[in-house]
């Protein structure tokens, strides 16, 4: 078996494997919860801090002095 045969095959049971969790996720309410929470949770807890990350980039990039200083 080529490694590239052997690629595609690992992204085919890959593929599978995630349609399949999504399946199940998708049509037990329980799970469906517990995923929609942990969604959330993420997002409520991640995007906040990348987004202040970013700005303080952008913030420091466009200082005159970020010039000056070589940064």
């Amino acid at each position: 078996m080529t490694s590239a045969t052997a690629r595609t095959v690992a992204n085919i049971v890959v593929v599978s494997a995630g349609a399949a969790a999504a399946y199940v996720i998708l049509t037990t309410p329980p799970l469906r919860r517990l995923a929609l929470r942990a969604t959330r949770a993420w997002l409520g807890a991640s995007l906040p801090i990348f987004v202040v990350k970013e700005i303080r980039k952008a913030w420091a990039e466009s200082s005159p002095r970020a010039d000056i200083m070589g940064g």
